[in-house]
């Protein structure tokens, strides 16, 4: 091995290392703007298909990093044999590195061809393999860059026009600029003379400076109930979030049922006085709820006892028009009197957890995985009336519930904010991911959620983490995991039209079109070269 292909990888290596770190439940954001400057040190004058397998080195160490989890979701609680469990996240891991790869050959050939502008294209290109990561097959936004920054609030204002792609998009302009500077710097030192490249420096001076006073001008108008913008302003209601920590073994044992509904019942006691609602987490019930007519009937009389409206997972029994079987994962919403207000089926399902892709191909793995396959994803983004009060006094709140892995969906959030929700509520059963980070990633990304939509959200996990977070995405409370909690706060209700809620994705696409014109350009400037070399 050559010394400079050896400090290729060392340099992919840091970077595929520091990008673990920038996300929980290490938490230390502030690498992210730093995370690809080595990357960008590593391909510097590489050839792009050199360049490519360097990205692709450092894309599988950052996600085998930070989807390791895999491992423990699918062997200890899949009951996937533990090499299998390796070998698909390894296989998992290798599919999310590409995206990293594609990256790098893309940067690479823009700087053999359209050098002054290849580290400003770099977020554009970034932001759009993220976009296509959020929904080539099916869809995985795991860990998008920008949310290593869900906790520094002013940074993370702007996604309320941009979603978290705008986020992403300032974190890598910055990366670029500080690999060009660095590499100038390196440079000047080998050959003095070099002019100093403005561009992306400049571009990620002002786009900094931008955010963060649009942040802080975000925070303060959030601080400010009077806010002419702010639907029904100053209204809030109360919330009692139940967080059960129902063992994944025990939860569909039908020897634990009922010390599972004892165990609701006792903690819906401490949080239903005083509150607007009552919120179990995912498949809370360990039955179907309508197909057990005595234990449906106690959990109603659970809502009539308290005087409280309940919101609870449980799945749905349907049946094709050729008889066949299938589930639904709903939630369900009961006035205080017990009635059914409605019902809310998942729309985004999770592959190989709750249906098979490509069944006709992967159809064997229903022997490795237990209770995969059976489910149907929902059609229709439905949103719930609360009833406030009673009588005269009576209102009624709109919000929608996403149910577990659909709040990683930017867009699937948006489209219950358009249809009216005025807050949001996150349901899940993150047992799954056993004691590992994914539970403080999945909640960490809740907090974009709220900042795109200008919602407040409320969060019950079976296992953790439950809490609530507000529409600038300050986090009110966050429980522990793996412990038995209650919590109850209040959150406010109402609805900012936010640019992101209103259009969508439209800054991520409008990235989509900037880099195919730096591509376009690349290319006809290639066959100019080309052309001029043969003749």
């Amino acid at each position: 091995m050559s010394d400079g292909l050896a400090r290729q990888i060392m340099f992919a290596g840091a970077s595929g290392l520091l990008y673990p770190l920038c996300f929980p439940d290490f938490d230390v954001g502030a690498l992210a703007w730093i995370v690809l400057v080595p990357l960008h040190f590593a391909i510097a004058g590489a050839h792009p298909r050199r360049a490519f397998w360097i990205g692709w080195l450092a894309g599988l160490i950052a996600f085998v990093g930070t989807m390791f989890w895999v491992v423990t979701a699918m062997h200890l609680y899949g009951k996937m044999p533990l090499l299998a469990s390796y070998a698909v996240m390894i296989l998992l891991t290798t599919y999310l590195g590409l995206y990293v790869a594609f990256y790098a050959l893309a940067i690479a050939w823009l700087r053999n061809r359209l050098f002054a502008f290849a580290f400003f294209a770099a977020p554009f290109i970034w932001v759009s393999l993220e976009l296509l990561r959020t929904y080539l097959l099916s869809g995985l936004p795991w860990a998008l860059l920008g949310y290593s920054q869900y906790k520094w609030l002013p940074a993370i204002q702007i996604a309320d026009l941009t979603g978290v792609y705008g986020v992403s998009f300032l974190v890598v302009l910055v990366n670029a600029a500080l690999a060009e500077v660095g590499l100038w710097a390196l440079g000047r030192f080998r050959q003095p003379g070099s002019p100093f490249p403005w561009m992306s420096p400049t571009a990620a001076t002002l786009g900094m400076v931008m955010v963060l006073l649009y942040g802080q001008a975000q925070l303060n108008a959030g601080a400010d109930a009077t806010s002419p913008s702010r639907r029904d302003s100053g209204r809030s209601i109360s919330v009692g979030l139940v967080q059960p920590n129902i063992d994944q073994a025990q939860k569909w044992d039908a020897a634990f049922r009922r010390e599972t509904l004892d165990r609701f019942a006792r903690l819906t006691a401490q949080v239903a006085e005083g509150s607007d609602l009552v919120v179990w987490p995912e498949a809370a019930t360990p039955f179907l709820f309508e197909r057990e007519p005595s234990y449906r009937l106690e959990v109603m009389a659970l809502a009539r006892a308290y005087n409280v409206p309940l919101l609870f997972g449980s799945p749905v029994l349907r049946h094709f028009p050729n008889g066949r079987p299938y589930l639904l994962n709903s939630a369900y919403l009961l006035s205080p009197d017990g009635v059914i207000l409605g019902r809310y089926d998942k729309r985004h399902l999770v592959p190989f957890g709750e249906y098979i892709p490509l069944r006709p191909v992967l159809s064997f793995l229903e022997k490795l995985v237990e209770g995969i396959g059976d489910f149907e994803a929902g059609t229709v983004p439905t949103v719930l009336d609360l009833p406030i009060g009673s009588g005269a006094d009576g209102t009624t709140v709109i919000f929608g519930v996403v149910i577990c892995y659909e709040v990683i969906f930017p867009d699937l959030v948006r489209e219950f904010v358009a249809n009216g929700a005025q807050f949001m509520v996150t349901i899940t059963n993150d047992a799954w991911f056993g004691k590992s980070a994914a539970a403080f990633q999945h909640f960490g990304m809740v907090v974009l959620r709220a900042v795109e939509n200008r919602v407040a959200f409320a969060r019950s996990a079976n296992t953790g983490i439950s809490g609530f977070i507000d529409p600038q995405g300050r986090i009110l409370h966050a429980t522990p995991i793996f412990t038995e909690a209650v919590v109850t706060g209040r959150i406010p209700v109402g609805r900012v039209r936010t640019f992101y809620s209103q259009q969508g994705d439209v800054f991520a696409y409008g990235c989509v079109i900037i880099t195919a014109l730096f591509l376009l350009t690349c290319s006809v400037r290639s066959r100019r070269v080309a052309m001029g070399e043969r003749r």
